[in-house]
């Protein structure tokens, strides 16, 4: 993985940006004014389409499942919950991605779209389920792709959009301009919000990204501000903003929320209806009940390449150089290298990045083009766009080396004390050569140890496990034989990581834990953080988050974004 900003990727920069914060919610009072007792409301409650079922074999439809250490325990956190909306094909990578933050990933919990939409549909199903968890759900949208550097500032102007969003209004955060930026969106403010201290405004109006002479006006007028992108506001109310302003959104979830089972094609029907547009476009900039907070804790949006200008050092000649590289006489370039050596010569305003997967040059004036290059990757049925050469998994890594007709070889790293689940393959033969380490190999009936410079063979539909007994990676070339070599022929029979098996034509808000929906969970809370996640690959994301396969084709999809930076 290319640690490009920060020690972390951007997704787990997101989550734990939450560390330490106690939202400071009012109470809630009934009619007379006095205090409510906490409510442990049980998803029991909830419309079974809602609620879930088994996570095996024909599922019911709309289905949630939550982590299951909080299951274990009993309840989800009562401070801030965490809730991920993405699609089925990208969630349990990141489930895997977000193992090494311990105690931070047990307040995760996913919705899995039927397949990718823009934020209004993402943010409108995930409305729609906090409703129902508490009609005084506080919901904070946070997209996965920014960079903020002052935690304690960001908390504390959470803080003051919380206490707004409880009086039913929509607040965003409005970052200070630095420069006349002509990437981002902008926001004027207008008239102070009462008892604000001038510290939040009424929102005058949204504008769309300005050339620069208009950005240079914002600038001198003093009153607009950076669009964050970072929204808080009531579950409920923001359904009532949908309701009022995308009445054909509004239809389609109250669709969903009726439906008594599962019916995947009704769902996916449903969900194939939803208009393609932004939360910012289809509400924000139509409601008048929306407040902007001035803000200045460091943020940056890094939804392209070129973002990073703004937030890396540069030489004394403009350059950003990373990696394996040798640079002559280069000037305002980017430059990002991964193993092998790159060289560049008299670059000017350019980026070139090399991944083992693929190299992107660009000028930087049409780098955010790269989705024209996923279009023609898409329209060649070339799997590029997809498919990761080297694959992050629970127990260790692969890299794919070689692919052929009938054929593929791998190299398989598994950490100390790890195994694979207990699986058969129905169209393929493995032949394993152990590199270092020792490996402990189940094959049918047998246990056995492997040491390096000997082998084993796996016949096809014979089950079979890896494991690493020792304190050392233990390092295999994995040579595969077949009609049939790719990743879905797998039966696994056990689930050592909690997989599921998803049916064919799984849909809606699924979780990722078998064991039963969320009905014996009990909601002590109502403040949840919302991250629509990519729907398709990003900056270093892809089928595998946190590695650097995908690190070219970045901003494709309608929810544009490069949380593994």
């Amino acid at each position: 993985m290319l640690h490009i900003v920060g020690e972390d990727t951007l997704l787990r920069q997101t989550i734990k940006r939450l560390d330490g914060f106690h939202p400071s919610v009012n109470p809630v009072r009934n009619s007379s004014g006095a205090l409510n007792p906490v409510r442990d409301l049980s998803l029991n409650g909830i419309n079974p389409a809602l609620r879930g079922g088994t996570p095996y074999g024909a599922e019911p439809g709309i289905i949630l499942k939550c982590n299951p250490a909080a299951e274990q325990r009993g309840i989800i956190s009562n401070g801030v919950n965490i809730w991920i909306v993405t699609v089925k094909s990208l969630a349990e990578d990141i489930r895997f991605h977000l193992q090494p933050l311990g105690k931070d990933a047990e307040r995760v919990h996913f919705i899995i779209e039927p397949f990718g939409k823009n934020t209004a549909p993402a943010i409108g199903l995930a409305a729609l389920i906090l409703n129902k968890i508490s009609p005084n759900s506080i919901m904070v949208v946070m997209p996965s792709d920014h960079s903020i550097k002052n935690i304690k500032q960001f908390q504390e102007k959470l803080q003051g959009a919380i206490q707004v969003a409880e009086q039913g209004y929509l607040a965003t955060f409005g970052i200070k301009p630095n420069r006349p930026e002509t990437a981002y969106g902008y926001i004027q403010s207008g008239p102070l919000f009462k008892n604000s201290n001038n510290e939040i405004f009424h929102v005058e109006k949204f504008l769309e990204k300005p050339d620069l002479k208009t950005a240079e006006a914002f600038i001198q007028q003093g009153n607009f501000y950076w669009n964050s992108g970072i929204f808080v506001w009531k579950a409920s109310k923001i359904l009532k903003e949908i309701e009022t302003y995308l009445p054909g959104l509004h239809q389609g979830l109250k669709k969903i929320d009726e439906l008594q089972n599962q019916e995947d094609e009704t769902i996916n029907e449903i969900y194939s209806s939803f208009e393609n547009i932004s939360i910012d476009y289809g509400v924000l900039e139509k409601s008048q009940d929306v407040l902007v907070i001035p803000s200045d804790f460091g943020w940056s949006d890094l939804g392209s390449w070129s973002a990073l200008d703004n937030i890396l050092e540069k030489d004394e000649r403009g350059n950003i150089l990373r990696g394996n590289l040798v640079d002559i006489g280069s000037e305002n370039s980017t430059v990002i290298a991964s193993d092998r050596v790159i060289a560049t010569i008299g670059l000017k305003n350019m980026v070139v990045i090399d991944t083992p997967d693929a190299t992107l040059v660009s000028s930087k004036e049409k780098v955010q083009e790269v989705r024209k290059v996923v279009e023609a990757l898409k329209k060649n049925n070339r799997e590029e766009h997809l498919v990761h050469r080297t694959v992050e998994r629970p127990w260790g890594s692969y890299p794919v080396l070689e692919k052929g007709s009938r054929y593929k070889i791998k190299r398989i790293v598994l950490h100390p004390k790890a195994k694979l689940s207990l699986q058969t393959h129905r169209h393929r033969s493995e032949h394993w050569v152990v590199i270092s380490g020792t490996a402990r190999v189940t094959r049918g009936e047998e246990v056995f140890d492997v040491h390096p410079n000997e082998s084993t063979f796996i016949p096809i539909s014979v089950r079979h496990r890896l494991e690493n007994p020792g304190l050392v990676p233990v390092q295999i070339n994995e040579v595969q034989n077949g009609d049939y070599v790719e990743e879905d022929d797998i039966e696994r029979l056990d689930n050592d990581y909690q997989r599921i098996n998803y049916p064919a034509a799984a849909a809606g808000p699924e979780g990722l834990w078998p064991g039963g929906s969320c009905g014996a969970l009990k909601f002590k809370t109502y403040f949840h953080v919302v991250i629509p996640a990519p729907v398709f690959p990003g900056i270093n994301s892809s089928r595998n988050p946190g590695f650097p396969a995908k690190l070219v084709l970045d901003l494709i999809g309608e929810r544009e974004s490069s949380y593994f930076l």
